[in-house]
């Protein structure tokens, strides 16, 4: 055998550097892990996540670690070479091996490769690899005092992160705890090899009819010994070969050979719900001059175009993708590490989040700038699966400093990890930091957008612009020139950050700044909106993990407040609450009120920025925050740590249907005006398609009395072409007189095709707290389903029903919920589980 690898995963002990007993060293299960996971194995950290524990880890955030193996020699053939390979190592970590220095490394998202051939033939072994890592805390700290004309500003955590490469969210979000993780966080092995293929670029050009593509692979070989070698590069689809083209040359180490592949018709690569998502397999193998070969490696890509649609109109300038020649409006959200302990996201858990997405009717997520970039695992499955990926570059909420060393470190960083990302499919936009321009417009930085100067950049106290609007986008065209690079999120054209006519915006004045009513959410959007969110406890099941007495189990609680770490959250969710809903103090209708405004909150944004997609690409998409949690707390997650759904992901699954239908009064503000019921309220009505043809349909509306459930007129039924993905307005005067008809109505809307109900929405009334929910006739029949794990639920009522949910419990899974249900329209939902876990049938709904 030429080429194998050898893991070093497993007879890892460690031990606090500065602990000198003898019975110091304590072993590790396995690595890739951390230090706190390996504390709370051996019994000596208590889980973080439960109560105020977070608070009883803090000392390990102090101290430096040592990690410590031994393994064998591997059996290395004659003229073959070993690497010794780093994945990732958090952060300041010295490696030693039989006692001398083989690697320094100072930056979380850097792999590294060491060539260790002539240190493992000096003996036979055992060989001892050691690893010591250095407080990142405190070294940060001291970084920082070295730096004081440096401007520390920002938002979130210590200001030292800024410091050092290391992700920003481990010195704790307002989301996150702090956790400064330390260790091998990801993979160490051996490679032997004679010969490897290093890496594999390939370039794809698509024509504008899709008729052809070429495909460019540039392969970089990296031999033992210099001399002749045949080097085959291979494209196949589905396990069939198309292409095939092989290259003899003279290769000395680091040698790159370029082939260049043609398909004719090529199949491509789509979002999920606009086509299929097929891959293809790039291989390229090296072979010695007499015929065997001596490696082999792949890589999955698809065939499509993407671009960022910037154009000047009515609205200012677009900004929208368009992908294969189609515009998508991007409905999605946006991701944060899926875990504090990073090593514990194993790769079932990354394709059960991106899969959650799918299923939930979402086609981009935003890998935020704040996290890491993320194992592979997580873009294999969104190439897989057909989610679009914005990836942030790891900068957040800070104002970043650059001299020399740190430069050139975010060089290595930034070359690393493109190399590593730029063949998947699904990335279609890079981005430069999180929120930095901000920091910079509400520190008064200087940022002058005229000068073009990058050296007076490197002088000036916002110096950070040098890396958003030099570094990185050098490092984009040379590396992944067909790839969009964005200076920052949010960001356009120099403009201040908050300007919706440009580029895209975080849109926080629903729940942070001006607090506006979430009703008007679609009023203040901008050409893409990349952030905006409204917090919602969790499950029960997920407040009962980490809650351990029952005299904590109140909204109030100190455990409860500790495991919300936004600021000012008391405030912002009474404030919601109250404007909004009669209020409760018992903890389970405490959680289910506050995700019926986070449903509702996310409605009114999706529907209604979905609407402005049809008016010339208005709205180019919007990304809620956000999709996940890092720990079991109470958030802006739309799905709790637990992978639970809250109420909003239905919300949000049901505004991007392709099909959909909407509804909306215009706002009546009963705060301002004391409560006064309006005279007159407008109302209009419209159908948002993502369809490539138009379609035939029918839109019916139904007036309905909230207090009897009656009609209070007769509905109105229309004829509409539903015209292709974009917008149809089917009623835009609509009016509601109150005086005639002064019972309070829901506007409920539904769209059919051939006499089947495709799409429902409904506008109710605001606020709910002024309705009367009492005896709605509520009926769920359950009903075998089309297999043996499939039930069906049958729901009816004789009164309008406000957010009906269904508790998911274990692997019970419903298909829709957080549902409006209408007298006389009968709705019908699949659930599997439910009988395999013999669990009861459990819901609520609003004013139950």
């Amino acid at each position: 055998m030429s080429f194998f690898e050898v893991p070093l995963s497993n007879g890892w002990t460690f031990k606090d550097r500065d602990d000198h007993a003898p019975d110091a060293w304590m072993p590790v299960v396995a690595v890739p892990s951390t230090v706190q996971q390996d504390l709370i194995a051996n019994k000596r950290l208590e889980d973080p996540y439960i109560g105020l524990n977070e608070l009883k880890a803090q000392w390990a955030n102090e101290k430096a670690w040592v990690y410590r193996t031994e393994f064998k020699r591997p059996d290395i053939p004659a003229a073959a070479a070993v690497d010794m390979i780093f994945d990732g190592l958090d952060t300041f970590a010295y490696v030693t091996l039989n006692g001398r220095n083989i690697l320094t490394s100072d930056n979380m998202f850097i792999g590294h490769r060491v060539d260790v051939t002539k240190l493992l033939l000096e003996s036979d072994g055992p060989h001892v690899l050691e690893i010591v890592f250095e407080c990142a805390q405190l070294k940060a700290q001291e970084i920082r005092n070295k730096y004081p004309d440096h401007k520390w500003e920002g938002f979130n955590g210590d200001l030292s992160r800024l410091a050092i490469r290391k992700a920003q969210y481990h010195w704790g979000w307002d989301w996150g705890p702090v956790i400064m993780i330390a260790g091998i966080w990801r993979e160490i092995r051996l490679e032997v090899h004679t010969a490897r293929v290093a890496e594999i670029w390939p370039q794809v050009q698509l024509v504008p009819n899709h008729k052809t593509a070429t495909i460019t692979v540039t392969a970089e070989i990296d031999v033992a010994t210099s001399g002749c070698y045949t080097v085959s590069f291979y494209l196949s689809l589905r396990g069939h070969q198309i292409a095939c083209e092989n290259i003899s040359v003279k290769i000395e180490s680091g040698k790159q050979i370029v082939a260049k592949l043609k398909i004719n018709d090529p199949d491509l690569w789509w979002p999920h719900g606009y086509g299929s998502q097929p891959l293809y397999e790039i291989s390229v193998a090296v072979s010695a001059d007499h015929g065997k070969r001596l490696h082999k490696a792949s890589k999955r890509i698809g065939i499509r175009s993407a671009e960022v649609v910037q154009q000047p109109d009515k609205h200012g300038k677009s900004f929208f993708f368009r992908i294969n020649g189609k515009d998508i409006f991007c409905g999605g959200s946006c991701w944060i590490p899926a875990d504090s302990l990073l090593p514990s996201i194993s790769q079932e858990r990354y394709r059960s989040w991106i899969n959650l997405m799918v299923n939930g009717g979402q086609t981009m997520v935003r890998v935020w700038g704040g996290g890491i970039y993320e194992d592979k695992a997580f873009y294999e499955a969104c190439d897989e699966m057909g989610l679009l990926v914005w990836q942030d570059f790891m900068f957040a909420c800070g104002n970043y400093p650059v001299w020399p060393d740190l430069l050139e470190s975010i060089q290595q960083e930034v070359t690393y990890n493109i190399c590593r990302l730029r063949h998947h499919p699904s990335i279609v936009i890079y981005a430069g930091n999180n929120e930095d321009y901000q920091v910079q417009e509400q520190t008064k930085l200087t940022y002058n957008y005229d000068d073009k100067d990058p050296n007076s950049w490197l002088k000036s106290d916002f110096p950070a612009r040098y890396i958003y609007e030099k570094l990185l986008p050098e490092a984009i065209a040379n590396l992944s020139p067909g790839t969009f690079y964005h200076p920052g999120s949010p960001w356009g054209d120099g403009k201040v950050t908050s300007d919706p006519t440009v580029g895209d915006i975080h849109q926080w004045n629903v729940w942070h700044g001006t607090q506006e009513k979430y009703q008007i959410f679609d009023t203040l959007g901008g050409r893409f909106n990349s952030e905006f969110g409204m917090e919602a406890f969790p499950h029960i099941s997920t407040i009962d993990y980490f809650i351990e007495n029952e005299s904590d189990k109140f909204p109030q609680s100190q455990v409860m407040d500790f495991h919300n770490k936004a600021d000012g959250h008391e405030r912002r969710l009474a404030t919601y609450l109250v404007e909004n809903l009669r209020m409760a103090t018992d903890l389970e209708t405490y959680i289910y009120l506050t995700q019926v405004v986070q449903a509702e909150t996310m409605m009114f944004g999706y529907r209604g920025w979905r609407r402005q997609w049809g008016n010339n690409r208005e709205c180019g998409g919007a990304l809620l925050w956000q999709i996940n949690d890092c720990w079991p707390t109470i958030s802006w997650a739309i799905v709790d740590y637990f992978q639970r759904p809250k109420p909003a992901y239905y919300t949000v699954k049901r505004a991007m249907e392709p099909l959909a239908v909407g509804v909306c009064r215009e706002h009546h503000d009963w705060s301002i005006v004391h409560a006064r019921p309006p005279t007159k309220t407008k109302y209009e009505v419209w159908v948002v398609s993502n369809r490539d043809e138009a379609i035939n349909a029918t839109v019916e509306l139904r007036f309905l009395s909230v207090v009897s459930g009656e009609n209070l007129r007769p509905p109105i039924v229309q004829d509409v072409t539903v015209t292709s993905n974009g917008t149809t307005t089917v009623i835009s005067d609509g009016v509601i007189d109150h005086t005639a008809q002064p019972e309070p109505h829901v506007l409920a809307a539904r769209l059919w095709i051939n006499d089947r109900v495709v799409a429902r929405d409904a506008d109710w009334p605001q606020p709910f707290k002024y309705l009367d929910f009492s005896d709605r006739g509520l009926a769920v029949e359950i009903q075998n389903g089309n297999g043996p794990e499939e039930q069906t639920l049958a729901i009816t009522a004789l009164k309008p029903i406000k957010c009906l949910v269904f508790e998911e419990l274990g692997s019970v899974k419903f298909s829709d919920s957080a549902l409006d249900i209408m007298p006389g329209d009968r709705q019908v939902l699949t659930v599997l589980g439910l009988r395999e876990h013999a669990l009861p049938l459990k819901y609520r709904y609003l004013g139950d």
